[in-house]
């Protein structure tokens, strides 16, 4: 577990959707979903056509709110296409202050999220950590990485 000042970052070895909070994952501006995690997100959340209604761009948050339990999912917009793997640390960045910003208008405390660019982006772990210290440092708020059980 990573601590620093109100923000709780714990590791966790399991499924993210077991999780009882707000979720988050990374995806292409054009909401494809059709490799790795992201094809469950899809075929558990849905609403495509809502988020691409959204038009957000590369360094932007995609937003679906759901209900039972009632929270959102966060779709980090981090590159142009799902089939590539061109995503950059300034664009996880930038998607992951607007999820911050998110959350904090909306009084979600809590997120629950997978290895965020570590796998078919393949960004380097402990730069994507950094990030996340970054971006949450300051806020008493919690976030949980749930690393996938093979």
């Amino acid at each position: 577990m990573y601590q620093k000042g109100f923000f709780n970052l714990r590791i966790l070895t399991g499924d993210v959707f077991s999780a009882n909070c707000s979720l988050a994952h990374c995806v292409g501006a054009d909401f494809r979903m059709g490799a790795g995690i992201a094809v469950k997100f899809r075929d558990l959340f849905g609403q495509v056509d809502y988020l691409k209604s959204q038009n957000v761009e590369v360094g932007g948050c995609g937003v679906i709110k759901v209900t039972n339990p009632d929270r959102y999912i966060y779709y980090l917009v981090t590159k142009e296409s799902s089939f590539e793997n061109d995503s950059t640390y300034e664009a996880m960045k930038n998607s992951l202050i607007a999820m911050r910003d998110h959350m904090l208008a909306n009084n979600v405390r809590n997120v629950a999220m997978p290895q965020i660019g570590s796998g078919l982006d393949r960004m380097e772990w402990d730069r994507v950590v950094a990030l996340l210290h970054n971006v949450f440092g300051k806020y008493d708020l919690d976030v949980t990485i749930y690393k996938y059980r093979r």
